[in-house]
């Protein structure tokens, strides 16, 4: 799950996207890598809650297409309520995000 937050100032519009993965998921590290942290494996950390979510939480550019997946213990997982899903060079595909602020609910 991606929860999107939108922080408007005079002169810009950013988007605090929150990544959500479930207590259901058992590993002993997972990172959220894409085009925002230019897919460094280690930059973006998730960090299990009190009820034991995985959570990661960054700040991009509203009005940004950006595709992303999660490293799991050194598996790749996609997320399954993500925007769009695009096809990536390696014969799979990568979750999207998309942060348009005339979407917000």
């Amino acid at each position: 799950m991606i929860q999107k937050q939108y922080i408007r100032t005079l002169q810009t519009t950013t988007c605090r996207l929150t990544f959500v993965l479930p207590e259901l998921i058992w590993a002993d590290s997972v990172y959220v890598v894409g085009d925002f942290n230019g897919w460094d494996m280690t930059a973006l950390p998730m960090q299990q809650d009190a009820q034991g979510q995985w959570k990661a939480t960054i700040e991009v550019e509203a009005g940004g297409v950006y595709q992303f997946r999660y490293l799991c213990d050194g598996d790749w997982l996609n997320d399954n309520q993500a925007d769009a899903y695009y096809a990536n060079d390696y014969g799979g595909h990568n979750s999207v995000v998309m942060t348009d602020p005339g979407l917000a609910a």
